[in-house]
């Protein structure tokens, strides 16, 4: 099995022999995957497989989690970000995260862009940030008007789209999304899928999705997690979506992807 992209594009993110695990519990296990830069990267599998984990070990959130532990490599453009020299408040700001659930701070429109901006060093032009996070955002045209109402007032496609254009304005290299768009309705989540696109002109983007049509849709690659007898998740098949979807190499990618078992 190959875990490489096939693709003379650069690499973002580069996992290697990465295992986690909650106190003894192992909940991945050996996982090689390879991230190209300006792509979107699906991670797809049943629940409690193992992919939320993995995204969250890209920016270091799981060590916020009491009791885990972290082996193995995750190199960002050369850099170990799991070396004891690195700041993982420093991996974050390269490294932007977008919840399941929207989670605008209750604040203005405007504020809940600017503290993320001020708090990582910004000292430039603090209008005209927002205003291109927000048009990044593809949310500038409905708030423009209203960029002092509280962004708890914003519909659940607005506030997530909201919280898009937060992790944008510190001007990351790489958006994570777990399931951005699972809590919304079928319009906000066109939208959401839409602005997915546009953003990877810019930006690299791994996003986990339940939505198998949502992975075929606005991924270029796709990663299928599943769980071994003890629980833990490994990672099955890596590749591009088109071949994941429609000539995948394993039987267990074809079950799950035909939908007779997930």
């Amino acid at each position: 099995m190959s875990t490489e992209v096939q693709s003379k594009t650069e690499v973002e993110i580069s996992i290697q022999n990465l295992n986690f695990f909650y106190d003894t519990f192992q909940a991945v296990k050996n996982i090689n995957l390879d991230v190209p830069r300006n792509q979107v990267t699906a991670f797809i599998g049943p629940s409690g497989c193992g992919k939320s984990t993995v995204l969250r070990s890209i920016n270091r959130m799981n060590e916020l989690i009491p009791g885990t532990r972290t082996e193995g490599n995750i190199n960002f453009r050369g850099v170990d970000i799991y070396d004891d020299h690195v700041d993982p408040v420093e991996v974050r700001r390269h490294i932007g995260m977008v919840f399941q659930k929207p989670n605008p701070f209750p604040k203005s429109i405007y504020d809940n862009i600017a503290w993320g901006a001020k708090i990582n060093g910004f000292t430039g032009d603090m209008d005209e940030l927002v205003e291109t996070s927000l048009q990044q955002a593809a949310l500038w045209n409905e708030v423009k008007d209203k960029l002092k109402q509280n962004a708890l007032r914003l519909s659940g496609g607005q506030q997530q789209r909201l919280c898009i254009a937060r992790a944008v304005a510190i001007k990351p290299h790489i958006i994570l999304m777990d399931e951005p768009a699972s809590a919304l309705d079928p319009i906000s989540t066109t939208k959401i899928e839409d602005l997915i696109n546009e953003l990877k002109k810019n930006y690299t983007i791994i996003i986990v999705t339940h939505n198998m049509q949502q992975a075929a849709r606005v991924s270029d690659q796709t990663a299928f997690f599943l769980v071994d007898e003890a629980r833990s998740g490994y990672l099955v098949e890596y590749g591009k979506t088109d071949e994941i979807f429609f000539n995948p190499k394993n039987k267990e990618t074809e079950d799950y992807i035909s939908g007779r078992f997930g």
